[in-house]
């Protein structure tokens, strides 16, 4: 008796292995393709530097982001399962992480977070240190936000394994009177990088 349209499709109830080989062809038709994330706003509560001229210079800052993110996919989902945002000057991390809930983005989904970030009394080098005061002067500095952590992509009851993502947003703030007037100047479109 020739096998039925639904019968041909419905996946083995005994056995786990059905996943193994309707997975990874579904993973090539479908082609995920990665997020795309904004940050829209970065709020600088404070921004205070001790003095330079002190063997150890310690950065304190408080600051409120709001970072967008969008699903482009059609027909995947993605499953963020761990991110942390914070930070960074030059490279170097000036915030604590601080972790975001896990989420589900569904087809064409948007999501926006808005996650505090502090960096009480953070240790810089001289050299950071300077340079941080050399673009206050000048009126405008660049912080990054970034993210780090793991996503799984999901199609129907398919769910891919853990891929990691990095997000990096660049944040040009301007300096108008000193450290008490930070501002955040515009939104920006941020780096995104998965791998496994």
């Amino acid at each position: 008796m020739p096998l039925q349209a639904e019968e041909a499709v419905a996946p083995d109830p005994e056995s786990d292995h059905s996943l193994y080989f309707v997975g990874p062809p579904l993973w090539l038709v479908l082609r995920p393709t990665k997020p795309k994330f904004f940050l829209s706003d970065a709020t600088v509560i404070s921004f205070n530097l001790t003095s330079t001229s002190s063997p150890t210079c310690l950065l304190s800052s408080s600051i409120q982001v709001s970072i967008t993110s969008r699903n482009p996919n059609d027909r995947i989902g993605i499953r963020y399962d761990r991110l942390h945002v914070f930070a960074t000057y030059r490279y170097q991390q000036i915030t604590l992480s601080t972790a975001l809930p896990p989420t589900y983005q569904g087809h064409n989904d948007i999501t926006t977070w808005s996650p505090f970030l502090y960096g009480p009394s953070v240790p810089l080098s001289p050299y950071l240190a300077n340079a941080l005061v050399q673009d206050v002067n000048a009126g405008a500095l660049m912080i990054h936000v970034r993210i780090d952590g793991r996503l799984r992509w999901k199609v129907g009851t398919w769910t891919s394994g853990h891929y990691h993502i990095q997000v990096r947003c660049p944040a040009i703030l301007s300096v108008n009177g000193g450290w008490s007037s930070v501002r955040f100047m515009r939104v920006t479109t941020c780096n995104v990088d998965i791998d496994s």
